[in-house]
Parts: structure tokens; C-alpha cells; sequence
């Protein structure tokens, strides 16, 4: 009983210090440190070294190669000015009339096509300022707009998305980024509509009030320039390649490789259904960070400085969600974890998806972190659910599906690290703007994450 006093005091630290600013770098040992003095018979040092290290190592091994291209692609497509040309034109062809809506399909275009969803945050923010206040739309709105687009379901849902919390699944799952394409695109529709409905209404409602855009808000700067910008196709094109390219190594070109060494004890004795997934998207960002190079090679003047912006920009995200994941190693670890695990896995035992759901969700929320969350939680019981879910005949790529799904629900917490950066750059609190985020990112979600196990169950 003490053991799980201590695991819960250490979540509620974790939650509170996350919440007031601390970095979680730091806050994820200490607070692992905690129930390690509750479980008086772990070693403190011997679990920080031996237990906490290597789980946080492991993640970094496993997905930095993600983080550093996906960042880097990123950066080149903000460097290029394509990511501004895909919002603008998305505006332009839309109106200021439906100003909501524009920010959420450029947010979404941008994110489904690989650039980070803090990226998109800082690309889309300038545009989205214009068009609420020549729109008049309450500029309170505004994170919620960005949220719906980059948050939720390019993030979790679409099959193909490069977005990480659509890739840890894969090891575990022996899966593709493409895993239950149908459920995903149902699911990804839902949480669109949704949210859609819930902004146009909050709109409608401010406009009944007389509440428009309002003025003296902070960050308001114009709109950065650049000396060449690309057309729309070609800002495009890196995006659509991206997703091809990512489907084509997948699916077509590396499941027709000879990949009998990997069994060997030196490349981990493991077998391509378990790296497939990553290998593909590596190869897909490689390529299409190449592609945008060379497209824009007249206008990215400072291609070595987007290069080295990604790289170091890559550092401080993989690192803080692996700092979660020795948090979450070091917590597994203890006896008292054991209860914890047992309680998760009794809670539906006929469906392994409603298990998965609540472990994952409700980690994210602890953690304030989708990836981190998922992470602690399949690193514990992946291989269980897996082994459930074939016993009770559930397809891997379902529970896949539920398990990104799951982690873009509870996530969306106050002291979510992304929720914090996205009021930061509006120049907007929790108090002005959070009830709406939490709506579109975390409540909507959820529901839709519940409709997509109901669906899957039936079929």
C-alpha cells in the first residue's frame, strides 16, 4: 500500500512541477526518485543507472532518427517559405469569411505532411492573426483553430501521418504508420467534424454577443517576408511525397527485401516487421527533405542553417518525452506497479482495446505528453496487449489505431508542453483560451477514440 502511495505522490509531483514550468528533463528523475523511497527495497542509485537510464536510452535509439529528420523537414519547409504558401493560399482560396476553417486544413496539411505540430505553431500563428482580425473573429478562438488542425487527428488518426504518436506503435504491433487505414479515416473525420461544429458555434455565439477580434493583444507582428517564395504546386509537392513515399517503402519495397540478417544477435535478433515502419518513414523524410532542397534551391539561401536548426531543434523535444519514458521504466519496475498493471489489464479483459485505451489516455494526461504516455505504457504492457489481442482474434493494426488515438485525449492537460507553447504564441492564458482547446483536443478525442473501440469491436 505505501509502494502505491509513492507511485501516485510521484504522479501527482510530476503533474504539479510540469504544470508550474519545470522541465521535465529534470522533473522526470526526481520524480521517479520519489516512489523509488516509497518501495524501501529499490536500490536508488543502482535504479537510476541500470533501470531508468536504459529506458530513456532505448527510446532515443530507437526514434531520434525520426525526431532529427522530421525536424529538419520541417524547418526547411518553414526556411523555403512553403509552409507560408500553403497557408496562404488555403486562406486565399477559402475567405476571411471562413476564417476558422482555413487555419484548421493549413494546420492539418502541414502536420499530415510531416512538419512538427511546433513548427506549425509558430508557421501558422502570423496568418491566423491576420485572418481573425480582418474576419472578426475573437482572437480567444485562435489556439482552439490551430489545435483542432495540428492536435488531433493528423496526429493520431490518418493512417500514414509521420507524426511520432503514430509511430511508437508500430515495434510493438508489428505495424505500419498505414495500420486500420478505414477506422482511422472515420475517426480522423469525426474529430474534424466535431470540432468544426464546436468553433462555429462558439463563433456564432461571440458574434450574437458583439464580442469581435479585440484589440491590444500581444504578439502581433506582421507577417515575416521572404525574397522568393515557391508556387503553391511546389510547396506542395515535398508534402504529397512525404506520404507517398512513406506508403511505397511500407508496403511495396521493403517487405520484398532479404532481411534474414536482421535475426542475427547484432542487429537485435529481431525480424522486418518489426522495423519496417521506421525504415520507411527515415527513408520517406530523407528523400522529401532532399526534394525541398532541391525545388527551392534558388530561395532556401540558408540551407545549412535550416539543416542545423532542425538537428538541434530535434534535441530538446526526443529528449524530454525519453525523459518520460525512464520515468516511466523506473515506475514499471516497482512492486507496486505490478497492482497498478493488473487493475489496467482486469478493468475489460475480454477487450484488450478498452484496456489499452484507459492505460494510454490516462498516462498522457499524467505525463501531460501523448508520446511520452503511450511510451510508458506499451513499454510495459505492449507485449501483453499484443498476446491479448491475438488470443481474443483483435487485428494488431486496430490496437495500433486505439493506442495513438488513446494518447491524443487526456494529453491535452493544462500542463501539456504543446498546450503551453501554443497560448504562449498567441499572447493568450488558460483562462482566456483553454475551456475551447480542450474541447476540440482533448474532450472530442476522447469521445471519438470510444466510438472507433465500439466500431472496431462490432466489426
Amino acid at each position: 500500500m505505501i509502494g502505491i502511495i509513492g507511485v501516485l505522490l510521484s504522479l501527482a509531483l510530476l503533474m504539479y512541477l510540469a504544470y508550474r514550468g519545470m522541465d521535465i528533463i529534470i522533473l522526470a528523475p526526481v520524480a521517479a526518485l520519489v516512489a523509488v523511497l516509497f518501495n524501501g527495497d529499490a536500490p536508488v542509485f543502482a535504479t537510476y543507472t541500470q533501470i531508468f537510464m536504459p529506458g530513456l536510452g532505448r527510446f532515443v535509439v530507437d526514434y531520434f532518427p525520426v525526431f532529427l529528420l522530421g525536424a529538419i523537414f520541417g524547418k526547411l519547409m518553414e526556411g523555403s517559405g512553403s509552409a507560408k504558401v500553403i497557408s496562404h493560399k488555403i486562406a486565399e482560396s477559402l475567405g476571411t469569411r471562413h476564417a476558422v476553417l482555413a487555419i484548421v486544413l493549413a494546420c492539418a496539411i502541414l502536420t499530415y505532411g510531416g512538419v512538427s505540430l511546433f513548427v506549425v505553431v509558430f508557421a501558422v500563428y502570423p496568418l491566423s492573426a491576420a485572418l481573425f482580425r480582418e474576419a472578426d473573429v475573437p482572437k480567444r478562438l485562435m489556439p482552439a483553430t490551430i489545435a483542432l488542425g495540428a492536435f488531433t487527428f493528423t496526429m493520431t488518426c490518418l493512417p500514414g501521418t509521420v507524426q511520432i504518436q503514430n509511430l511508437i506503435p508500430m515495434p510493438y504491433f508489428k505495424t505500419t504508420a498505414f495500420a486500420a487505414p478505414v477506422l482511422g479515416l472515420v475517426g480522423g473525420v469525426l474529430m474534424f467534424v466535431f470540432g468544426m461544429i464546436w468553433l462555429n458555434w462558439q463563433v456564432r455565439a461571440a458574434t450574437r454577443a458583439g464580442e469581435g477580434y479585440g484589440k491590444g493583444h500581444k504578439n502581433e507582428d506582421d507577417d515575416a517576408t521572404h525574397d522568393a517564395l515557391p508556387s503553391f504546386t511546389v510547396a506542395m509537392i515535398p508534402i504529397v511525397a512525404v506520404i507517398m513515399l512513406n506508403y511505397l517503402f511500407a508496403e511495396q519495397i521493403i517487405p520484398r527485401w532479404d532481411a534474414s540478417y536482421l535475426a542475427e544477435e547484432k542487429f537485435g535478433a529481431t525480424d522486418l516487421n518489426r522495423v519496417r515502419g521506421i525504415w520507411a518513414i527515415l527513408a520517406a523524410l530523407l528523400l522529401a527533405s532532399g526534394l525541398v532542397a532541391m525545388l527551392n534551391y534558388r530561395s532556401l539561401k540558408k540551407f545549412n542553417e535550416s539543416v542545423g536548426k532542425g538537428a538541434v531543434g530535434s534535441l530538446v523535444p526526443i529528449f524530454n518525452t525519453a525523459s518520460v519514458v525512464g520515468y516511466g521504466a523506473t515506475i514499471g519496475s516497482l512492486p507496486a506497479f505490478a497492482l497498478v498493471r493488473d487493475w489496467v489489464l482486469h478493468i475489460c479483459p475480454g477487450n484488450p482495446l478498452i484496456s489499452e485505451a484507459i492505460s494510454v489516455t490516462t498516462l498522457a494526461g499524467i505525463t501531460g505528453s501523448a508520446s511520452g504516455g503511450m511510451r510508458i505504457a506499451l513499454e510495459s504492457l505492449g507485449n501483453t496487449y499484443y498476446e491479448m489481442s491475438q488470443a481474443a482474434g483483435i487485428d494488431p493494426e486496430l490496437m495500433h489505431r486505439v493506442a495513438s488515438m488513446a494518447s491524443g485525449g487526456l494529453d491535452s492537460l493544462p500542463h501539456n508542453g504543446a498546450v503551453i507553447t501554443l497560448l504562449v504564441v498567441c499572447g493568450l492564458t488558460h483562462k482566456q483560451s483553454y475551456k475551447d482547446v480542450a474541447v476540440v483536443s482533448l474532450v472530442i478525442p476522447l469521445v471519438v477514440t470510444a466510438i472507433v473501440i465500439g466500431l472496431g469491436s462490432l466489426l
